[in-house]
C-alpha cells in the first residue's frame, strides 16, 4: 500500500445467503480525497460502507485503513471514521445541542473538547441558530445536516456519507455540497456515495461505477468523459447567411448529421471514430467546400451519459 494511500479494499465480497452483494471489488482512496461512490440502489453501495464502517464482519478479503487490517484492528481504527448512515433517526424529544453531548462523550470527549467542537460544528453546518431546538422541529434539510455534524464531532479523518442528500431539495442539495467543499481543505478522506451522478460529481476527485456488485470503472470525471467515448460529437456554426457543408454523411467516421439552425450543425461520430481523424477529414471536406466557420468544437459526452451506458440506463 502507497504511504498516500488511506482506505484500500482488495478483492472484497460479500454474499445474503443467495444474494452476491459485492463480487471480488478492489479499489483505493488516497488521503484526502473525496471519492464518489454511485451506482443504482441495490449496487452493493450500502453493503461496502458497512463494511468499512464496522457494521458488517463477515466478508471475503481485506480492506485496510491506513495499511491496517480493519478485520484485525478494528479498536483502533474506529475513532478514525465518522458515518453519515442513509438512515439514522435522533429521539424527538432531544434538542440539537443534547445530540452533541451524547454523541461526544460517546466519542470520549472532555466537556471542553466538546464544547468546542460543538461551536465549531454548528458553525460549519450552519445550524448555530437551532442548537436548543428540538429534533421533532428542524426540517428534513437540518436534520440532515446534524446526522452530518455527529459524524464529524470527533474530528474523523476519514468521513464516509451513504446518501447525504436523499429527499433534499435544491437549495439544501447545494448548501450541504458547499460544506463537502469546505471539508476538502481539512485533508479529511471523503466516501460519498449516491445513485444520482449530479450529488457527486462536482465535488468528486474520482468516481466509481458500481453497478451489480461489481466495479465497472474508476475515473476522474475528465478521465471518464475522455475514455468513454460515447456519442462524440462535433459542433460546427458557420458565418451568417453562408450555405452548410454538405456531404459529410459520406465520410466514414460520421454517424449522422444533425442541422440545427440555419447556422450550426452537429456532427454525430460513430462510437468507434477516431476522433483526430474524423476531424481531420471534416476539416478537408470544410476546406474544399470554402465554408466559413466560425465554430468548430468536440462537444464530449456527459457524464451522466457516461454513467448510463455503464449501468444499462438505470438510474434508480
Amino acid at each position: 500500500m502507497s504511504k498516500n494511500t488511506c482506505i484500500e479494499f482488495k478483492n472484497v465480497s460479500k454474499n445474503y445467503k443467495e444474494l452476491l452483494a459485492l463480487d471480488d471489488i478492489s479499489f483505493k482512496i488516497p488521503k484526502g480525497e473525496i471519492f464518489g461512490y454511485i451506482g443504482p440502489n441495490g449496487a452493493g453501495k450500502t453493503t461496502t460502507i458497512k463494511i468499512l464502517v464496522g457494521l458488517i464482519r463477515n466478508f471475503k478479503g481485506d480492506v485496510l485503513v491506513y495499511g491496517r487490517n480493519i478485520s484485525n484492528d478494528w479498536k483502533n481504527l474506529h475513532n478514525l471514521i465518522g458515518f453519515h448512515p442513509q438512515e439514522a433517526g435522533f429521539q424527538e424529544w432531544r434538542t440539537v445541542d443534547h445530540v452533541f453531548k451524547t454523541f461526544g462523550r460517546l466519542s470520549g470527549l472532555t466537556s471542553e473538547q466538546l464544547e468546542q467542537r460543538t461551536q465549531e460544528i454548528l458553525e460549519l453546518i450552519n445550524l448555530s441558530d437551532v442548537r436548543y431546538k428540538k429534533i421533532v422541529h428542524l426540517s428534513g434539510g437540518m436534520f440532515q445536516k446534524l446526522r452530518l455534524g455527529q459524524a464529524l464531532l470527533h474530528e474523523p479523518q476519514i468521513l464516509v456519507l451513504d446518501e447525504p442528500l436523499s429527499g433534499l431539495d435544491p437549495n439544501m442539495r447545494f448548501q450541504f455540497k458547499k460544506i463537502i467543499k469546505k471539508l476538502r481543505k481539512s485533508e479529511i478522506t471523503i466516501l460519498f456515495s449516491s445513485h444520482i451522478l449530479s450529488d457527486v460529481q462536482d465535488v468528486a476527485d474520482k468516481i466509481g461505477i458500481l453497478n451489480k456488485g461489481k466495479i465497472l470503472t474508476i475515473g476522474s470525471p475528465e478521465e471518464l468523459q475522455n475514455s468513454f467515448h460515447i456519442g462524440n460529437i462535433i459542433e460546427i456554426i458557420v458565418a451568417e447567411n453562408t450555405p452548410l457543408c454538405e456531404n459529410l454523411e459520406d465520410l466514414s467516421n460520421i454517424e449522422y448529421v444533425e442541422n440545427v439552425k440555419s447556422s450550426k450543425q452537429l456532427i454525430h461520430l460513430k462510437s468507434d471514430a477516431d476522433i483526430d481523424l474524423s476531424i481531420t477529414s471534416i476539416f478537408e471536406l470544410l476546406i474544399q467546400q470554402k465554408c466559413k466557420i466560425r465554430t468548430f468544437n468536440l462537444v464530449k459526452p456527459s457524464l451522466e451519459e457516461v454513467y448510463l451506458k455503464y449501468v444499462g440506463g438505470k438510474t434508480e
